[in-house]
């Protein structure tokens, strides 16, 4: 048997497991909560990026069209015709 002393003991003791078994629950939940935060701010920032990547190529093709566009124009014009400074003073 237990005196009165060793049962107010195993009650604090058993106190003080529930206590440390909620503080990890609850340090676990919070956890629990911050890795999903994360995982949802991750999933966002992978699709600003797939998002941007889209646009970039979309803007290099532009550009490249342009480019060419640019090219046959200067091409067309005798503005920017090469010169031949060799035959000019021969």
């Amino acid at each position: 048997m237990h005196s009165k002393k060793e049962d107010e003991y195993f009650t604090m003791s058993s106190d003080d497991g529930e206590m440390e078994n909620q503080a990890e629950l609850e340090e676990k939940t919070r956890l629990i909560n911050q890795v999903l935060e994360l995982q949802h701010t991750l999933e966002d920032l992978s699709s600003r990026v797939d998002g941007v990547k889209e646009e970039n190529l979309k803007l290099k093709s532009e550009n490249q069209v342009l480019g060419q566009y640019i090219e046959n124009l200067m091409s067309a014009s005798s503005v920017f015709q090469t010169t031949d400074t060799k035959s000019k003073r021969k």
